[in-house]
């Protein structure tokens, strides 16, 4: 093997992966003992954690999961012919997906979301390219209820100005994706992609994904689920806060909410741990005098909260679902599944004309 081939290999190979998770890590372990608190003050805060507000954190979350099911489910029914999905088996692939997203880097859990959906749906050409289209529109529809919460904390909380910036890209790339999805929906649809070659193939079958956005109906039902949920989450960082012994207003657990997901939008490792608890800490402590100490603490309790939600569900449906860790880490990319599809109506092809041979006249 030559050095050329093993240049071209070497961003795509595990040992490289590993390295550069291993070294976004170790910066943050250092932002930590450098500038972090004093990790027996983070201790202390646990001591005096309130249960019930614990409890009821994790209530709201899971009504996070099953309003936002509900949205893609919405989506799906406008994407795929019946029969369509239950609403327990898309919830299902929901929350498999959350965890794959918890426990594994990058953002391998749309794709495991898919995978579960794939191995209980009716086998259809394009199948797993329709549902990639389907999760990449039930994100752009995340796009509302985030301009809506911008909107909120921006007129009643106090954000940092180290935030704006992010919270500015972060919604000029979700209106970017958004209005990709849109227009993307609105082309007209080829009908016959039989005859297509395989990256095109996977762009139309994909584009039947974003079929909710050519029915208004489907669109609100959808954007009023995911605000939904959207809103039981908000309601969980709240309580999350009382858990913690922090009484500060609604407004700075929506500023919570929205860096949360900044500092998540990518997870260079398993939640980004350590990058998290600074992105949520430090607007408490600048804007509301939360003991940094404190905020980290109540940033740990808060992706636990929502991680426990992912893995107490997701561990009963990885069992259902005949699915394990190991298999999440090897999920195909769209192209690969395409190529299975064909591969097997290849297959399929010659007992059919040995069937039709075998007709007489």
């Amino acid at each position: 093997m030559n050095l050329k081939s093993v240049l071209r290999r070497l961003p795509s190979s595990n040992a490289t992966r590993f390295a550069i998770t291993i070294i976004f890590i170790g910066v943050v372990a250092v932002l930590l003992w450098w500038r972090g608190p004093s990790w027996s003050a983070i201790g202390d805060a646990f001591t005096t954690v309130r249960w019930q507000w614990v409890a009821a954190a994790v209530g709201l979350n899971l009504a996070s999961v099953v309003a936002r099911a509900i949205a893609w489910r919405t989506v799906i029914r406008q994407a795929i012919p019946p029969p369509y999905p239950s609403n327990l088996l898309v919830f299902s692939a929901f929350s498999v997906g959350l965890f794959a997203n918890a426990v594994l880097p990058g953002r391998i859990g749309e794709l495991a979301r898919v995978a579960v959906l794939a191995r209980k749906l009716p086998k259809r050409k394009g199948l797993w390219a329709t549902l990639v289209g389907t999760v990449f529109a039930h994100r752009a529809f995340d796009l509302v209820p985030v301009v809506l919460l911008i909107a909120y904390v921006v007129v009643t909380a106090k954000i940092p100005s180290w935030a704006i910036t992010s919270l500015v890209i972060f919604v000029g790339v979700g209106s970017l994706l958004f209005t990709f999805a849109f227009v993307s929906a609105r082309r007209p649809h080829v009908a016959k992609v039989d005859h297509m070659g395989g990256a095109r193939r996977i762009v139309a079958m994909a584009r039947q994904g974003l079929g909710v956005m050519r029915s208004p109906l489907g669109t609100t039902l959808a954007i009023l689920f995911q605000c939904l949920g959207w809103t039981c989450q908000l309601l969980a960082v709240w309580a999350a806060m009382r858990a913690f012994d922090i009484h500060s207003p609604l407004a700075a657990a929506g500023v919570v909410l929205l860096l949360m997901n900044v500092a998540t939008v990518f997870p260079l490792w398993p939640g980004n741990v350590g990058l998290t608890q600074i992105a949520i800490a430090t607007p408490l402590r600048s804007s509301y005098g939360i003991a940094y100490a404190q905020g980290v603490a109540y940033g740990f309790g808060l992706q636990a909260i929502e991680a426990s939600v992912g893995i107490g569900v997701v561990l009963l449906f990885l069992a259902r679902e005949g699915l394990s860790f190991a298999m999440l880490q090897v999920m195909p990319s769209a192209d690969q599944a395409e190529m299975r599809d064909r591969a097997d109506d290849t297959e399929e092809e010659p007992d059919a004309e040995t069937a039709r041979a075998g007709v007489p006249g």
